[in-house]
């Protein structure tokens, strides 16, 4: 397997690949001559992805799957091996919500709940049903879509930001784990990328408007996104940082971490007076 492109052919597993940037990986693999299992807690727009693949004359299967459900995401690995008619080598845990606008105190605890159910242990399902699988393969990779958000602790933000560094977290220690095994593993890392992820959210609307504007004027194509993380998963790259002001937040974070915090605090406290 020396030299071979994972995301090359792949026999792959995408979750939230109904929209967004889940879609966009699901695509550019069927496009990279890969089967694709598009997996969303929406069955319906799982299927539209599909369709999209198959129209461009790739190989799809649609499945419904709720990944904060450990026992969904186990039903997910053994339908998606059935079809493949082997293990996946390939897993996106890309399924995530939105929540955010609000101090700690004053978000519902219920949206807290939500956030870690989907953003956090949706993904400690995916690696703990789909690494052993990918051991004992012997080669493959998983991509876990995490945020910049999971470094930058931007205020207003914190289910979001907490979910997002422990999927860091569980990323670098899996690349830990997996050193030398043939699997490789990488970290998603964007700031803002065109998607609906705002709008499917559970954020007040005039923090909601001033993300979306945001996102509208400075995010990047899901498309130009998944493309690069792709081709960073095949050279090993644990770090994925596709924007420059992602990149510019993660120097700043590591090396003035004091002078980052209070910066972005005060940013965060007139960009409420502003909305």
């Amino acid at each position: 397997m020396f030299g071979k492109k994972i995301s090359k052919s792949a026999s792959a597993v995408v979750t939230g690949a109904g929209s967004g940037i889940g879609r966009a990986f699901a695509l550019e693999l069927a496009r990279r001559g890969g089967r694709v299992v598009c997996a969303d807690i929406s069955l319906v727009t799982a299927e539209e992805t599909v369709r999209m693949i198959e129209a461009a004359g790739g190989r799809a299967l649609a499945l419904q799957c709720d990944v904060s459900e450990l026992a969904a995401v186990e039903n997910l690995a053994v339908k998606s091996e059935q079809w493949l008619g082997a293990p996946a080598n390939l897993v996106i845990n890309n399924a995530g919500v939105g929540v955010g606008g609000k101090p700690i105190g004053e978000i519902p605890i219920e949206d807290w709940h939500w956030t870690v159910g989907v953003n956090m242990w949706g993904v400690v399902h995916g690696c703990h049903v789909f690494a052993p699988k990918l051991r004992a393969l012997g080669q493959g990779g998983i991509i876990n879509v995490c945020s910049t958000a999971s470094f930058a602790a931007a205020p207003t933000m914190g289910p979001y930001n907490l979910t997002k560094a422990a999927v860091l977290a569980l990323s670098e220690t899996l690349s830990a784990e997996m050193a030398g095994s043939g699997i490789h593993v990488t970290a998603l890392c964007p700031t803002f990328v065109k998607t609906n992820i705002v709008k499917a959210g559970r954020i007040p609307q005039g923090s909601s408007k001033m993300a979306q504007r945001l996102m509208e004027w400075s995010g990047h194509s899901a498309e130009s996104v998944a493309k690069t993380t792709l081709d960073a998963l095949d050279r090993n790259q644990l770090y994925v940082l596709p924007q420059f002001d992602a990149r510019m937040i993660w120097r700043l974070k590591r090396y003035a971490p004091v002078s980052y915090s209070r910066g972005s605090g005060l940013l965060g406290r007139l960009s409420s007076l502003a909305s």
